[in-house]
C-alpha cells in the first residue's frame, strides 16, 4: 500500500472526478510519484510505501480536468502542502472540487 492516498469529489457535478491527474512531490520538488484517479475518484497508489518525516506536495491536474469536461475554472491546478510526521503509517489527502472553489483536510 502506498504512504499516500488520495480522492478527489466534483462537487458541481456531484460526483467523482474521474480522470484527474496527480502527482507526489517532495518539498524539493522531486517527483516521488503519479497517478490518474480512477472512475470512483481516487488514487490508491501514490508514490513509496514509505516516507520521512518532512513536508510535501500532493498536486491536482484541475485545469485539465475542467477543460476536458468543457468547463471554465479559477485553478489550473492545485496543490496541497501538508506535513508527514514520524510513525506515521497512511496519509489520505481529499479534495472537494468545483471551478472556483476547493477544499481539503486529512482524510482516514
Amino acid at each position: 500500500m502506498s504512504f499516500i492516498s488520495a480522492h478527489v469529489l466534483d462537487a458541481l457535478a456531484g460526483s467523482p472526478a474521474r480522470g484527474v491527474a496527480v502527482r507526489l512531490e517532495s518539498q524539493a520538488g522531486e517527483p516521488l510519484g503519479d497517478a490518474v484517479t480512477d472512475a470512483d475518484g481516487r488514487v490508491s497508489d501514490l508514490g513509496p510505501d514509505r516516507l520521512e518525516a518532512g513536508n510535501y506536495r500532493v498536486w491536482f491536474a484541475t485545469g485539465d480536468y475542467f477543460a476536458g469536461n468543457g468547463q471554465d475554472t479559477f485553478y489550473p491546478f492545485v496543490a496541497v502542502n501538508f506535513t508527514v510526521a514520524p510513525g506515521q503509517a497512511h496519509y489520505h489527502v481529499p479534495l472537494l472540487l468545483s471551478p472556483y472553489s476547493y477544499t481539503t483536510y486529512r482524510g482516514s
